[in-house]
């Protein structure tokens, strides 16, 4: 079931054929659309973006993309107001990990069918911003910089090994760097390009390392989730690590409805993952097996990056980095 909020555009909203499970009529705080749908289970929802009181101040955004699964919002424009659709302003909702949103009516159900990854809009990054009366357009090609914050839920869930061999992959792709928030597990890897931190550094660490595109990011007990592009929650499906997780935090899988939940170091069967799904009433972003961090786990993690829309998988995996412009055609 879908869910809808409008405002200006009630009337558009109203015409689409879709099953809504709930509907608000009216223009909301932020804090009541994710008091309203944060832990709220839906399919789709299509916002009217004219429903989100005082939706040009992009705090109220950014809050609002952290507070709700925006993998699952469709955002419909203001058509009518030249800043809500300005390419400034588009660039901000990329940033933010918004990728789904139109003017026009007619694009609503194919975003519903055919809902955008990172590569389909990268195109508005090559915008840069001082504010957003004032856009400037870069006489280089920007450099997008992307955070992927892992968080270990159930206890030594792997996030440090994980966050390793995404680093493999991704480095065919993009200049990439691990960071390790307030630990020293990544010395063991002997890596130059996985460091520690202090979790008060990652709010300026892309400024620091101006030239990486990507950091993947151990979050351990940080709450800096929010700073993220995407957020990877890893769940160890073994009895003794949920009955201890459960616990400890009774409510942990309330709090993890609507996010990127990954099974790690996963035996569990099609049938097994389906009934921790129904159970737990959230949704598997993704399953992954133990991995042997010796050898080539291709097969496993490129569908997951892709499904991150980060690559796109081909018959072939490029060997050079300056293939990347071939991914996203």
């Amino acid at each position: 079931m879908d869910t809808v909020i409008a405002n200006k555009y009630s009337s558009i909203l109203n015409e689409l054929n879709i099953e809504v499970s709930k509907k608000l009529e009216g223009e909301f705080d932020v804090d009541e659309i994710i008091s309203t749908f944060g832990n709220y289970f839906f399919n789709k929802m299509f916002l009217d973006i004219t429903a989100i009181k005082d939706y040009k101040n992009l705090t109220n955004l950014q809050k609002l993309s952290m507070g709700i699964n925006m993998d699952k919002v469709i955002l419909l424009l203001d058509k009518e107001d030249p800043i809500s659709d300005s390419n400034v302003f588009l660039s901000k909702l990329v940033g933010m990990g918004i990728y789904n949103f139109t003017k026009d009516k007619n694009n609503l159900m194919y975003l519903y069918t055919n809902p955008n990854l990172y590569r389909d809009v990268a195109y508005l990054q090559d915008v840069t911003i001082d504010d957003l009366n004032r856009p400037i357009i870069s006489t280089e090609k920007t450099i997008e910089k992307r955070m992927i914050g892992i968080k270990n839920i159930t206890d030594s869930a792997g996030a440090s090994t994980l966050i390793y061999l995404l680093k493999r992959e991704l480095k065919e792709y993009y200049k990439v760097m691990a960071l390790e928030i307030d630990k020293r597990d990544f010395v063991y890897f002997k890596d130059e390009d996985m460091i520690n931190i202090r979790e008060m550094e990652l709010e300026n660490i892309q400024n620091k390392y101006n030239d990486i595109e990507i950091f993947l990011v151990d979050l351990n007990k940080s709450k800096k989730d929010y700073l993220c592009t995407d957020v990877l929650y890893l769940i160890e499906p073994s009895t003794i690590k949920l009955n201890r997780l459960m616990t400890i935090s009774p409510y942990i899988f309330q709090d993890l409805n609507g996010q990127k939940v990954v099974l790690n170091k996963s035996l569990l069967t099609e049938s097994e993952i389906a009934d921790f799904e129904e159970k737990s009433n959230i949704k598997i972003y993704y399953n992954i097996p133990p991995l042997n961090d010796k050898k080539n786990n291709d097969e496993i993690l490129l569908p997951l990056l892709e499904k991150l829309g980060y690559i796109k998988v081909e018959k072939e995996k490029p060997k050079k980095r300056k293939n990347i412009f071939n991914l996203f055609k």
